[in-house]
């Protein structure tokens, strides 16, 4: 049904919508028009069949939507051809209910070869439907009311997007969360599939501070660049503070750098790979606590990893970093023997001094670099490195104050419990008393 002209929420009119001062049309035409919908609308179906071979590929519940369109398309020019006012009723009475049907169905130029379809197969009938002096008006009808229902169907389509795309915002933002929060759970891996995440592999999180203003074109560069560089992401804003959640990034070693250009000001901590989407809680929370401590080193380089932040994040109180440095530096170098814990604490003492070590330690110098290189082989820190020196000297200190203290020992090199001058203490006051002789006759 036509809305009224004045309604606020009916959709803008279209230039040259309206027929004022025209001629009306031939009642006896109207007439046959009418009586001829069920034959157009059988006849465009068939034309549709013919024509458009996806359309023959939908599924039966597809293709009677789509026929409902075409029917509800032509019943509804005849009302138009009879009175031409505003079109701004053509996106309901045509399309009715079938917008969301119509988008999931077809593209939008599907959508279009459709309604040309329909507009030949009404044309082709003009000859049968008016006599000679109508056929040209009638004509003329049939192309002006094509564009109008051309315009309702690019705007059913706009309006679509527009609602998909605030939905697919507002469920990546869910995920998102998700994953910060650590959350593990069959709704989660349910809209990880709607979102439409497919890498199983490469998936770190990356976090830093957002620009001042971020808008719909930032976010569009941004999701055109990382998808240059990565195959899939995740975008998270979360008040000052940009979230991406990377899959699949094809060279890191070029892809991080190109990315943090696209953060605003400050640091950009990158966390450790995780094995799957579920799974990347630990690699946001380590990026989290980066961040935390990045201010801490001022020479950081941007990016930076999580790992490289370690004795920072240890002296901010991330227990987390203290167990990473020894399990994956203080324990292999107690494995692996041969001195190498004991040369890397008087390398690191001596002030990186090769020739101060050999004589402290009694070697060659030659045995103190070998050393040093079977420390970068078993932990993958360089000692020679300044800043992997520090992250080494970071994890000696944290894994000495979580060994056990050895046990003390007694004077008689024994364990004990309490150190030697206290066991000496004791053995004196309990000795027996020297006795006393009778006073020798003088």
């Amino acid at each position: 049904m036509p809305q009224p002209e004045d309604d606020p929420g009916s959709a803008p009119r279209a230039a040259g919508a309206t027929n004022a001062g025209a001629t009306p049309p031939d009642p006896a035409t109207v007439e046959k028009l009418r009586s001829t919908i069920g034959s157009l609308s059988t006849a465009t179906l068939k034309q549709l069949d013919a024509d458009l071979p996806w359309y023959r590929g939908l599924r039966p519940d597809e293709r009677s939507a789509l026929g409902m369109v075409a029917q509800k398309g032509i019943a509804s020019f005849v009302n138009w051809y009879q009175k031409p006012v505003s079109p701004e009723w053509v996106l309901s009475d045509v399309f009715g209910t079938a917008p969301t049907e119509l988008t999931r169905s077809i593209s939008l130029q599907k959508a279009l070869q459709l309604i040309r379809v329909v507009v030949q197969v009404v044309e082709d009938h003009v000859p049968f439907l008016a006599p000679a002096a109508d056929q040209a008006p009638l004509r003329e009808a049939v192309l002006r009311y094509s564009r109008e229902v051309a315009f309702a169907a690019a705007d059913v389509y706009a309006r679509a997007a527009e609602t998909r795309g605030s939905w697919d915002t507002r469920l990546e933002a869910l995920v998102v969360d998700a994953i910060l929060r650590g959350e593990s759970s069959d709704a989660l891996r349910s809209r990880i599939a709607a979102v439409g995440w497919k890498s199983q592999a490469r998936i770190t999180v990356m976090v830093g501070s957002a620009p001042s203003e971020p808008n719909v074109g930032f976010l569009n560069e941004l999701r055109r660049v990382t998808g240059r560089l990565a195959e899939d992401v995740l975008v998270g804003i979360q008040g000052e503070r940009l979230i991406l959640v990377l899959g699949g990034v094809r060279d890191p070693a070029k892809a991080y750098p190109r990315i943090s250009e696209l953060f605003g000001d400050g640091a950009v901590v990158f966390g450790p790979e995780a094995e799957s989407l579920v799974a990347a809680s630990s690699s946001a929370q380590a990026a989290f606590a980066g961040l935390t401590a990045a201010r801490a080193w001022p020479g950081a380089p941007r990016p930076v990893s999580s790992e490289d932040l370690w004795p920072e994040r240890v002296m901010s109180g991330d227990d987390t970093a203290r167990r990473s440095l020894v399990r994956t530096i203080y324990r292999p170098l107690l494995a692996a023997s041969n001195g190498l814990e004991q040369t890397l604490s008087a390398y690191l003492t001596l002030g990186h001094s090769l020739e101060a070590t050999s004589r402290s330690l009694f070697v060659h110098a030659n045995t103190v670099r070998y050393r040093l290189r079977r420390v970068c082989d078993v932990t993958g820190w360089d000692p020679l490195i300044p800043r992997e020196a520090y992250v080494l000297q970071t994890a000696l200190v944290v894994g000495r104050l979580s060994a056990p203290p050895a046990p003390p020992v007694a004077a008689n090199g024994a364990p004990g419990t309490g150190n030697g001058r206290a066991a000496r203490a004791g053995s004196i006051d309990k000795a027996p008393p020297v006795p006393l002789g009778r006073p020798s006759a003088l």
